[in-house]
């Protein structure tokens, strides 16, 4: 995306810290001497339990074909994270209908929501109707007149939120939105400019790096983890401005910064270290390979789940190659500490953030 684009979008805009990583001198170790908690990026039994019956409107546990889908809510932090939930969903629903009523603030589904958590449609908003054009991949969302009322600081991560859910569904590329059957070309308090399909060219959660001008500068997203109340930790995106790379690599250029780590480290937590370099990063045969150096790492330590999710999410991102091979000092037959493996090209996955409600 070009500065000026980035300009015009911001201008009106006013994994996890694991012990194993902490305590040692690398990423790695041969052993893991306390269990490790990594952002969820499968589903929970017991979520399952806990919240397909809310969101399939019947009173008893589980239901029989429940699917995960995610939806971008606020965190206590006011960051926007992706939250995957079950849902099933009969022959005549449409989900992007559904995703979008879970995401109205104060909604029928608004006290199942993880703790901490809030969804950022204005309160009242009704989901009048979605349609996807099939041709150009743009959804247009029509809403009631109840989504011009919220508060201006909440406007840009609004406009995030939709744009990220939306664009999670498979052949969603852009979004419009509609109030009433009228076109929006932009938000009705601070005008944020939607003239043009939102993509997700916007970013999300945006930040820029110290001593960088929007004029000469590149987004990166990046994957932090941060933690729940209850504990439970959980990955958040980041578009981070950064100066311009004088290569056309940027994927590399987004690997070092999250090395680089967060800049926000009161909400976020890092998840790599920053003695870890990018060694290479190439992409054939429809995947991304990329080499990361560690001194610490000797081949058969466990390397932390978190880590090698954060690094493939944020290639697939700043790529938009959803299959990542990652090699550690050369090294391809990678085990993380449940013994997984990723010795072979491994997809970003569909999923993140399986939190308890």
């Amino acid at each position: 995306m070009n500065a000026k684009t980035w300009l015009r979008s911001t201008a009106i805009v006013g994994v996890v810290a694991i012990p194993m990583v902490l305590s040692g001198c690398g990423l790695f170790s041969k052993s893991v001497s306390e269990p490790i908690d990594p952002p969820q990026t499968e589903v929970i039994e017991e979520q399952a339990d806990q919240t397909s019956s809310w969101l399939d409107g019947t009173t008893e546990g589980a239901v029989e074909g429940a699917e995960q889908y995610m939806v971008y809510l606020l965190d206590k932090n006011g960051y926007l994270a992706p939250i995957s939930l079950p849902m099933a969903v009969v022959e005549e629903e449409e989900v992007a209908m559904k995703l979008l009523e879970v995401m109205v603030d104060q909604g029928m589904y608004s006290g199942s929501l993880p703790v901490d958590f809030r969804a950022m449609i204005p309160q009242g908003t009704e989901i009048l109707d979605y349609h996807l054009n099939s041709e150009n991949g743009i959804a247009t969302v029509n809403l009631s007149e109840a989504f011009v009322d919220y508060n201006m600081m909440d406007e840009r991560s609004i406009v995030e939120a939709i744009t990220w859910t939306l664009t999670s569904l498979e052949g969603v590329n852009g979004v419009e939105i509609q109030v009433d059957g009228e076109k929006l070309n932009e938000m009705p308090i601070a005008q944020y400019p939607l003239d043009e399909a939102l993509t997700r060219n916007i970013g999300i959660n945006i930040e820029i790096a110290e001593g960088v001008s929007y004029s000469h500068a590149a987004p990166v997203t990046l994957y932090f983890s941060a933690k729940t109340s209850n504990d439970e930790d959980y990955f958040v995106p980041v578009t981070r401005m950064i100066e311009r790379p004088s290569s056309s690599d940027q994927a590399t250029a987004a690997i070092e910064e999250l090395i680089e780590g967060p800049m926000d480290a009161k909400s976020l937590d890092a998840v790599i270290l920053p003695n870890v370099k990018v060694t290479g990063l190439e992409e054939y045969d429809g995947v991304v390979h990329i080499d990361l150096q560690d001194d610490a790492y000797e081949p058969g330590m466990f390397v932390p789940s978190a880590l090698l999710n954060a690094v493939i999410l944020s290639v697939a991102e700043n790529t938009g190659v959803s299959s990542v091979q990652v090699r550690l000092n050369g090294d391809i037959n990678i085990f993380d500490e449940n013994n997984l493996s990723y010795s072979e090209p491994v997809s970003k996955p569909m999923h993140v953030n399986a939190l308890k409600m």
